[in-house]
């Protein structure tokens, strides 16, 4: 995957960023239309007059996952735009995140945004929604499977594509063995991501299965790992609060191993600053939850669909230190 220059990267994020209030605004009178929708969306208050619909959010995010909370903050900004009742719900258990969306299903909401990150547990309950005239785009997991289960679009980064997007970087930075640390069994995704770097790397790489919801047991299993094998001089996690706890790691086993990361969060930013951590994959989950509202609204509004049925993209965004005192302005304001 060939780098983007770090101008053009945050020129490219800016614009997808605005993009949802772009379609709202544009008709005969252009910019005109397009202002008074930012400055609406600004103010918390509606920028169109269509009905005041429902749409139900549910992902498969733990408690306290904070990556999700920048999900959620497109979505609120996106429904704020649109006139949309925003109601979101989550749970990390697969059956637990069934039945939420089977509560949306029986209080009839008017368009449903669901993750499948365990996508077979979801694919009774997402058919039944779709069977009841509920319009359904999925986000972040379950790209290879949003169009069979019936859903408009799916939004997000391709996990193999991501994956893949690491593995050429790690070998352009001369890496020969890496680790790629897996912190939720059963996830598609993430076994997606660490297969692509695979695929892509031009030298070894191992997964690594941890307990991703005990960090100092995480911590331990990467200790060992880098311990028991000194040839070890990468290790890639898969989600920004590891990050940190692999740096700690490899400190602890006298390792000099690069870290590099999946996700965004104030550590990450901190870390590529100061050299702790290499590089970061950015999947951009503002748009991810800006994009699922809009895409949902311009739907019920227009029956317009982006992609053709095929997954509409925000990721992967390789950033760096060039990167880190603009992604520093953006995490600081939560959308990033």
């Amino acid at each position: 995957m060939a780098r983007i220059g770090t101008g053009a990267r945050i020129a490219g994020v800016l614009l997808a960023t605005v993009l949802g209030a772009s379609l709202a605004g544009c008709s005969s009178t252009g910019g005109k239309r397009a202002e008074e929708a930012r400055k609406a969306a600004a103010a918390g208050r509606p920028a169109v007059s269509t009905p005041r619909w429902t749409f139900a959010m549910v992902t498969h995010a733990g408690d306290g996952d904070t990556f999700w909370d920048i999900v959620q903050k497109g979505a609120k900004e996106a429904a704020a735009k649109d006139n949309i009742n925003f109601v979101y719900s989550h749970d990390d258990q697969a059956q637990q995140q069934a039945q939420f969306v089977q509560n949306a299903i029986d209080q009839k909401v008017d368009g449903l945004i669901v993750s499948l990150a365990k996508p077979e547990a979801l694919k009774d309950v997402v058919g039944k929604a779709v069977r009841a005239g509920i319009p359904v785009i999925t986000v972040n997991s379950g790209s290879a499977q949003s169009r069979e289960y019936g859903a408009l679009t799916h939004i997000g980064q391709d996990e193999t594509i991501a994956g893949e997007a690491v593995g050429t970087e790690l070998t352009e930075r001369g890496r020969k063995k890496a680790v790629c640390v897996l912190h939720e069994q059963g996830n598609v995704g993430h076994e997606q991501r660490c297969a692509g770097a695979k695929k892509t790397f031009g030298g070894t790489l191992e997964n690594l299965y941890v307990e991703g919801t005990n960090m100092p047991s995480v911590q331990a299993a990467i200790q060992a790992k880098l311990q028991a094998d000194p040839s070890v001089d990468a290790v890639v996690t898969l989600g920004a609060p590891f990050a940190a706890t692999a740096v700690k790691a490899g400190q602890a086993a006298g390792s000099k191993a690069e870290v590099d990361t999946f996700d965004l969060n104030p550590q990450v930013a901190a870390g590529l600053k100061d050299g702790t951590l290499g590089f970061a994959v950015d999947q951009q989950p503002y748009l991810q939850g800006y994009e699922a509202v809009d895409l949902l609204w311009l739907y019920r509004y227009n029956a317009d669909v982006l992609g053709g049925g095929r997954p509409v993209l925000t990721g992967p965004q390789i950033v760096d230190a060039a990167d880190a005192a603009k992604l520093t302005e953006y995490i600081q304001r939560g959308t990033r």
